[in-house]
């Protein structure tokens, strides 16, 4: 058994995963996040903010004390789209290894959907893909997995490894930020429907890079689509025993986006599942969840838990 610590460094959130590794089986000893902002401001200024760096450096020590107390074997820390886009990334990673004793990797938009790949179908592939049979949860490969993150989203397609894959710059902070500019009011019908242009531009280049016609289940991962699902199972409050592998209709998460969408800052901030670092950028984030569902014509979207953390986790448990 190997004991590993597996740190995601998104755009608006930065997550811990501390995970005992035993054969093929992941089991969690410890799961944190922590909403950070990294990308404040890095789509309009092209820098990390000092005071994002110091939230997330923050967040970070917290992590390394947890780290120490568990006797970690491994540790393996990946930074994504916000840190690509800096450039005074150098910053964000001297920080991270004066925390850590680490180098944090920055890596690519295709190596991001392989490690979400990884974490988010692992414990769905359970049947050879040559069968065509439907898996014990009643998912069926090809999968087109999607993770909706703060600066970018990533799809990739595979039965039990990636085999096509794009990472394309619409997250929910970085389209937030464009349009919304801070707004705390629901937007109006024509900064909708901006957001959606953005959006449907991104999901043309998808459709041009991955056949996502092959694909028999869509999978959906992280904050905004969680989120959504939670509100769609009425949940009093976040519970992520329920929310992992639920199964949403298309058209409850149409009708979930239109209200978000409708609704003013307070509203959104009185919903029981709602994080408090997720009020301002859920609408943007249902909103790319209800296109994807909308322009690839899938009736459902299957909820994972796991995903690009745990896709790490699993790296870091490689020699």
């Amino acid at each position: 058994m190997t004991r590993v610590a597996a740190i995601d460094c998104g755009t608006n959130s930065v997550r811990l995963l501390i995970a005992d590794i035993d054969g093929g089986v992941l089991t969690d000893v410890d799961r944190r996040m922590e909403i950070v902002r990294l990308g404040q401001g890095v789509d309009r200024t092209g820098r990390l903010a000092p005071e994002a760096l110091e939230r997330t450096f923050a967040a970070m020590r917290g992590y390394a004390d947890l780290i120490r107390r568990h006797d970690v074997s491994a540790v393996r820390v990946v930074a994504t789209s916000a840190t690509r886009d800096a450039a005074n990334r150098q910053e964000f990673v001297d920080g991270v290894r004066e925390i850590f004793g680490v180098e944090p990797e920055v890596i690519t938009g295709s190596e991001e959907a392989e490690l979400s790949f990884t974490g988010a179908t692992r414990d769905l592939v359970r049947l050879s893909p040559e069968t065509g049979l439907p898996t014990p949860d009643g998912t069926r490969p090809p999968y087109l997995v999607f993770d909706i993150g703060g600066g970018s989203t990533e799809f990739v397609l595979g039965t039990t490894h990636a085999e096509a894959a794009i990472s394309v710059d619409i997250g929910c902070v970085r389209l937030t930020e464009r349009h919304l500019r801070g707004s705390v009011a629901p937007p109006s019908p024509e900064v909708v429907e901006a957001i959606t242009a953005d959006i449907d531009d991104a999901l043309d280049r998808v459709a041009e890079k991955i056949p996502v016609e092959r694909a028999l289940t869509l999978v959906g991962l992280a904050g905004s689509v969680t989120t959504v699902a939670g509100i769609a199972l009425d949940l009093p409050e976040y519970d992520p025993d329920k929310i992992h592998h639920s199964r949403i209709p298309a058209n409850r998460a149409h009708d979930i986006s239109r209200r978000l969408l409708g609704m003013s800052h307070e509203e959104r901030a009185a919903i029981g599942v709602m994080h408090p670092g997720r009020v301002d950028v859920i609408g943007a984030g249902s909103l790319i969840l209800d296109r994807v569902l909308r322009r690839y014509g899938f009736d459902e979207v299957v909820v994972s838990e796991h995903d690009i953390l745990d896709g790490i986790a699993w790296l870091a448990s490689k020699p």
